[in-house]
């Protein structure tokens, strides 16, 4: 697939969004109900050292937000991240669904359950606790951050080939244990005792908002699974230029705020009550 080229929008605005990708915008803008899933780290928000700095982009942060008030339009965020962390860090407006801990936790609104474990993941989950507990503690600059139903090896401030070689033990200890499932990320090892994908997370919130149309756009090897979910009539985009299932692409989280922007315009016009 190739890079988005440059073009001039109206008013001068100089754009990155290729002219396939805003027909793509102005055709799923006018599905009766829109639902606009987005990946956060990554996609509205830059990758940093540390998750705790996240922030959206200002642009993509307004355009969202916007989306998230106009008539039979849905906002959802779809991350890997627990509930708690994602809403640290994204402020999501109030109407925004959330999906967290890649599709084992959701939020559709006050009254939500919380994700609960029987005490066999209980027990599991902290068999899994000690396993990458010892293993960071031998691997330099490897952190684990703890979610709901999993821990997370994070290997971004660790040396290349420590990096490798813990995400390699854990995976030996880890991949044939019963009930722990493994994910790769960029600079992680998610490992959960719920099993979960974002692709599932796009089905649920398709099925509870009872979108016509869903636009989603990710930047990980984890939201391959929600864009394989995606139907002939959604839009699929890729934040970056690793290899991607998705038919369009942007080449990083300040070019999202564009197609939000565009989704914007373009979304109002459909609402907009006849004259």
């Amino acid at each position: 697939m190739t890079p988005e080229a440059e073009h001039t929008g109206g008013a001068g605005t100089r754009l990155t969004l290729s002219p396939e990708l805003l027909e793509a915008v102005r055709r799923i803008a006018g599905t009766e109900h829109l639902l606009v899933a987005m990946d956060f780290d990554g996609t509205i928000s830059p990758i940093v050292d540390h998750a705790g700095d996240a922030r959206p982009l200002p642009r993509s942060a307004a355009a969202f937000a916007e989306l998230s008030s106009l008539p039979r339009t849905t906002t959802a965020l779809i991350s890997g991240r627990a509930l708690d962390s994602l809403r640290a860090v994204a402020s999501p407006p109030e109407e925004t669904l959330l999906i967290g801990s890649h599709g084992a936790e959701a939020w559709l609104g006050p009254g939500s359950a919380p994700l609960t474990l029987d005490p066999e993941q209980l027990s599991l989950l902290d068999e899994v606790r000690g396993i990458l507990a010892e293993i960071a503690d031998l691997a330099p600059g490897t952190v684990l951050e703890e979610k709901p139903a999993g821990v997370v090896l994070h290997t971004r401030l660790a040396a290349d080939d420590v990096a490798e070689d813990a995400v390699a033990a854990a995976r030996a200890a880890l991949q044939d244990r019963p009930g722990v499932y493994l994910k790769n990320g960029k600079r992680v090892l998610e490992t959960s005792v719920v099993h979960a994908s974002k692709g599932e997370g796009v089905d649920f919130l398709r099925q509870a908002t009872g979108a016509t149309g869903v636009l989603f756009a990710g930047d990980d090897t984890t939201d391959e699974d929600a864009l394989a979910r995606l139907g002939q009539h959604d839009v699929g985009v890729k934040v970056g230029l690793d290899f991607t299932q998705a038919q369009f692409r942007v080449e990083a989280p300040v070019h999202v705020a564009e197609l939000l922007e565009a989704l914007l315009r373009e979304r109002r016009k459909a609402v907009a009550p006849a004259s």
